[in-house]
């Protein structure tokens, strides 16, 4: 995904060599947040469920900055990502596995992907190096010995930046051929790092004397597959290093590249190099630097890789760039043939971008299967089974890599089951149902936006909707508007320039009246549709956008004069479509960033608001008075769906900790009285849970939109 900037808290992290590292058992690594055990808050105690919960199919639409092929095994592929994990393929079912999604909320900075290495003689061993944010809670470093089914937390804490600056080059971590105990990993802040004991004790190399640019460090250390003893490290802004004795001392390469991207080596020992400045592709022999970029171009180079089976075909790609080039060699460089390509896409929506393979990361000669070769871009993962054809046949596999960010998810009373807004990719009518790919994003059959925000139904007639949004990348915003459910937008008449809108919430009887709140800024108001705009009074600016989930806005499911705001300490209401608010209650003091503002559906001025760790609360009489539910210690994310059968008391499902109960995703059918947990402690969504929708055409349908592991559902 593309760089997410979010509000952390600062870690400060004590940087000492580890000595005596006892690893932990994934169990143990990987808390549960989910009591299997089910009892009622009070009240009769509830039915257990073990039902899975599932990804909404999406098809990928997040950055994929690395993939790994395991020398000895056919078929055991392993990719990274920025946000979204780890994965391996399945190559029966021709799908990606996610291997990290057991990490619970409390550990969601380790689904920031910043290094990947396999032990290259002992296909089952595999170690990542996990962790998003260097101001973030510190990364570290997990082995598993199982191809990625369970994992094990190596005793080295350090800031790493997975959907950081230069996530896309590398790699960081290296498993030496010659002695697998032997690990090097390169950090951001915190210099050069090895295990002689394949990771139960960690040291920092003290004699590294590369210097380079801060908070993107050592980017690259590649251990040739002909020389013991012989490694490279790159040290990002100062040059390229090596080592002759496995990394004990270090010497600087004369002439090397100031700003490598990737490196790789043949079975002859030629070094090969991308660079991003200067020379794009350069070899090192025999102690001597040779520029052989193709067609001398002065473009940014990234993606690179050497045949295992012949050291002179060589494949680069363009990096940061939208307008990809790849290039093969078959003379170790002295010419190039440029790649003609012809794109085979799995996935319906793809845009002609998606489909350009923009922004390529990572490059790899497949090293069991003749003539196959992988790469992965900003949105996915792409393979040619014959690199020799003119043109290229690339095809994209994304089932299983769900990797998109979610701002919005909205079910209601008719049309679809779903609609879905979405970082990057708009957002989608999900016409083919949960487990089939969408045919076209919103804009598709309306207005293109790279993001949509905010998506509001009209309670009276819900197949029109307002949905807000726009382009980060040009600065523009608007909306647009829907009469048959989201299959067909038209763009709002006008919209404030330079103006982001957050969320949006339409008027229960009148579609043509909504209010929208502002990134930064005042509020404001249509009574027509859109076609003209008024400022709301009585309001705080808006939190900054667009990375801001709070969902602060909502209109009363009944009384279409009547809006709800939440900021603070405090609830606004409008009793006048918006025009103006006032404080009706106060303090009701919780958490900015993680609170949600719902109104309870056909009831006429009810607001439930949830805080966080502060917890849930509800009022009955249109916001004067707020009552806590008893029992709920932490309210994450809440939804209300449709009742079950014989009841009119709509479904209430909460993301967060119930007493007795522990953390999870819970349901109740009694207004909080008693809970049931829905969730699987073995799959806690805990990628930054965004998000949460409620089916109102059926029951016991519920949704969760993450950061960076898409959208889940579960059905009972």
């Amino acid at each position: 995904m593309r760089w997410i900037k979010r509000t952390v808290t600062i870690a400060i992290v004590s940087l000492t060599a580890v000595i005596g590292c006892q690893p932990i058992k994934s169990s143990s690594i990987v808390n549960s947040t989910f009591n299997q055990a089910e009892v009622a808050v009070s009240g009769t105690q509830q039915t257990t469920t073990s039902q899975r919960w599932n990804n909404v199919a999406l098809g990928g639409g997040g950055y994929v900055t690395g993939i790994y092929l395991h020398p000895l095994e056919k078929d055991l592929v392993y990719i990274k990502t920025d946000v979204g994990g780890f994965y391996r393929w399945n190559s029966q079912s021709q799908s990606w596995m996610p291997l990290t999604d057991r990490f619970p909320l409390s550990q969601r900075h380790y689904y920031g992907g910043e290094a990947l290495a396999f032990d290259p003689k002992n296909p089952h061993i595999v170690y990542i190096a996990a962790g998003t944010y260097v101001w973030d809670k510190p990364g570290t470093i997990f082995k598993s010995t199982d191809k990625g089914q369970t994992w094990t937390k190596l005793n080295i804490d350090l800031p790493m930046g997975g959907n950081q600056d230069k996530r896309w080059v590398g790699e960081r971590l290296a498993v030496n051929l010659f002695n697998t105990n032997v690990i090097l990993f390169g950090s951001r802040q915190n210099g050069l790092w090895k295990s002689s004991n394949a990771g139960r004790t960690w040291s920092k190399v003290t004699s590294f004397p590369g210097t380079p640019k801060k908070d993107i460090g050592i980017t690259a250390i590649l251990f040739d597959k002909q020389m013991p003893g012989l490694v490279y490290a790159v040290a990002y802004g100062d040059g390229i290093y090596k080592s002759t004795d496995t990394g004990v001392t270090w010497s600087k390469i004369e002439g090397s590249p100031q700003w490598p991207r990737r490196m790789a080596t043949g079975r002859n020992g030629t070094l090969y190099v991308t660079s991003g400045k200067g020379p794009g592709v350069t070899k090192y022999a025999n102690g001597v630097w040779s520029n052989i970029t193709p067609e001398n171009s002065q473009a940014m180079f990234n993606g690179l890789s050497v045949n295992p089976a012949n050291p002179d075909e060589i494949v680069v790609a363009l990096g940061e760039s939208p307008s990809t080039k790849i290039y093969r060699s078959v003379d170790a460089g002295s010419t190039w043939i440029l790649v003609k390509r012809t794109i085979d896409s799995t996935v319906p929506w793809w845009t002609k971008i998606m489909r350009s393979q923009a922004w390529i990361s990572a490059i790899e000669f497949d090293p069991k299967v003749t003539g196959r070769v992988w790469l992965t871009d900003w949105y996915g993962i792409w393979r040619t089974d014959d690199l020799k054809t003119n043109p290229v046949v690339w095809t994209n596999y994304q089932k299983g890599h769900e990797e998109i960010v979610t701002f919005a998810l909205v079910s209601p009373p008719k049309g679809a089951l779903l609609l879905s807004g979405l970082a990057d990719v708009d957002g989608f009518y999900h016409n083919n149902g949960l487990d089939s790919y969408p045919d076209k994003t919103f804009g598709g059959n309306g207005p293109d936006f790279q993001d949509t925000y905010s998506i509001a139904y009209n309670e009276k007639d819900p197949l029109k909707l307002v949905r807000v949004g726009g382009n980060r990348w040009n600065n523009s915003y608007s909306g647009a508007t829907s009469t048959d459910g989201g299959l067909t937008w038209q763009k709002l008449a006008s919209f404030p320039t330079n103006k982001m809108p957050m969320r949006v919430a339409m008027s229960a009887t009148d579609p043509n009246v909504f209010v929208v709140t502002i990134s930064g800024g005042q509020a404001i108001r249509t009574t027509d549709g859109g076609a003209t705009w008024q400022p709301v009074s009585g309001l705080p600016n808006g939190p900054r956008g667009p990375w801001n989930w709070s969902q602060s806005l909502a209109a009363d499911t009944v009384d279409g004069n009547t809006f709800y705001y939440y900021w603070n300490d405090s609830v606004y209401r409008s009793t006048d479509k918006g025009a103006s608010f006032s404080v009706v209650y106060k303090p009701l003091v919780g958490e900015n960033r993680w609170h949600s503002l719902r109104t309870m559906p056909g009831v006429k001025g009810e607001v439930w608001v949830s805080l966080d760790e502060k917890g849930l609360y509800r009022s009955t009489d249109a916001g004067k008075s707020f009552s806590q539910i008893s029992g709920v210690e932490k309210a994450y994310l809440f939804a209300f769906g449709k009742p079950q059968q014989g009841s009119t008391i709509p479904a209430l499902y909460l993301y967060g900790k119930i007493a007795g109960m522990g953390e999870g995703i819970f349901l109740s059918l009694d207004r909080g009285k008693t809970w049931t947990n829905i969730g699987d402690r073995h799959q806690p969504i805990g990628n930054n849970p965004q998000v949460m929708a409620a089916s109102k055409q059926q029951f016991g349908l519920v949704f969760i939109g993450t950061g960076g592991r898409g959208i889940y559902y579960y059905s009972k």
